[in-house]
């Protein structure tokens, strides 16, 4: 009997929903924890980078238009689906982060946990974020949360999933759309979320992952004037993460600043979630 021969995954980008390889064709060898090679992942060019913030964009109108309700539908699916191919979630950080015994699971439960977490704040965060004003007249006053838009964030470079989960869930629970660039060195369990994504309720857009080097694509992506948040959490290099404010202020948009040692095993708070939302207020007479 001759000996099977192993079907090989080609990782690529997921933009839009769909798997397309990067424009430029390149790709990018992952290491393993001791330096042996894993696979080839896709290197994302500007032009992949532009390509996203149009999905998102064009998604961002009716995940928005959505109900709180349902988003949180929605983010409790991804957990779902992704705790039936936890084992996969499992191998990925074993053998891109070198965990051993029982800290992957942990890592993978956790990284499940913070889904469902966020997934309850989304008909909640209006009720915490928003107010009704006292004001000297006839008239109603209240301040509501809004998703400020097309989100573009750095996720951590060291925490391959968690990480990645933690910065990506506060961003979408609020209606914004996101694209995301994955941890260079540890891309894998990223593109296996990509996967989860894809056959989970997501609109195609309003999550897009690229895997490469920040330091090539974010400069574009920072002066996009289509582009209205930065998290810049997994900038290591500080003179990039000040490149990239600077170039941020030129189209006004918010930034969450680096934070390259944050903890992602602490409780998750409302921080991030607040990061990303704007404040309408509206005025309304009474009786009418």
């Amino acid at each position: 009997m001759n000996e099977r021969v192993e079907v090989r995954k080609t990782y690529k980008l997921f933009v839009g929903g769909a798997f397309p390889r990067s424009e430029s064709g390149r790709t990018y060898e992952v290491l393993d924890f001791e330096g042996d090679f894993l696979a080839n992942a896709a290197k994302a060019s500007r032009k992949d980078g532009r390509d996203a913030v149009l999905a998102a964009r064009k998604s961002f109108g009716a995940w928005s238009a959505a109900t709180a309700y349902n988003r949180g539908q929605v983010l409790y699916r991804i957990a779902e689906v992704m705790e039936g191919r936890r084992d996969q979630f499992i191998a990925d950080i074993a053998s891109a982060e070198g965990v051993v015994g029982l800290d992957a699971p942990r890592i993978v439960d956790a990284a499940i946990d913070r889904w469902v977490w966020y997934a309850g704040w989304a008909d909640k965060v209006a009720q915490v974020l928003g107010t009704t004003n006292p004001v000297a007249g006839p008239y109603f006053n209240f301040s509501i949360p809004e998703p400020t838009g097309v989100v573009v964030a750095v996720a951590p470079q060291a925490s391959s999933l968690l990480g990645l989960v933690s910065v990506i869930a506060p961003i979408i629970v609020t209606g914004n759309a996101c694209v995301v660039i994955a941890s260079t060195e540890r891309p894998l369990p990223a593109i296996t979320l990509t996967e989860v994504l894809a056959t989970s309720d997501v609109i195609g857009g309003v999550i897009n992952v690229l895997t490469g080097d920040p330091a090539e694509i974010m400069p574009w992506l920072a002066s996009h004037a289509d582009v209205n948040a930065l998290d810049l959490t997994g900038i290591t290099d500080p003179a990039l993460a000040t490149e990239l404010e600077i170039a941020a202020a030129d189209t006004v948009k918010r930034v969450r600043r680096a934070a390259p040692d944050e903890d992602w095993h602490e409780p998750a708070t409302l921080s991030r979630i607040r990061g990303f939302v704007e404040t309408k207020t509206v005025w309304h007479p009474l009786g009418v």
